[in-house]
């Protein structure tokens, strides 16, 4: 693998995923991809009818999950899912849904 391209580094990714996503399990899904690809983070329901996602790890994982959450696989219909890239906290613990 190329140190260089930073496939390895770790990241954090806040994404807001719209569409129906509520009440469909989309968080438990999210959670179990999540878990699978070894991210920690949260799926958390907002008032407004999104879903609110925050994982970390490396970047390639999540990428992943991202791709994952805006495929057909996903629970529910996903219309749209805004993403924000940042560095890692290190300060998660497994995968929570609130």
């Amino acid at each position: 693998m190329d140190e260089q391209h930073g496939s390895s580094r770790n990241v954090r990714v806040s994404a807001t995923v719209s569409g129906r996503v509520q009440g469909v399990g989309f968080r438990y899904w999210t959670r179990d991809q999540a878990e699978r690809l070894g991210l920690v983070g949260s799926a958390v329901n907002h008032p407004d009818g999104t879903v609110g996602v925050v994982a970390e790890g490396p970047r390639d994982a999540v990428e992943e999950l991202v791709a994952a959450l805006k495929s057909g696989a996903a629970p529910g219909r996903v219309r749209d899912v805004e993403t924000t890239y940042d560095a890692a906290t290190g300060r998660l613990n497994g995968f929570d849904v609130g």
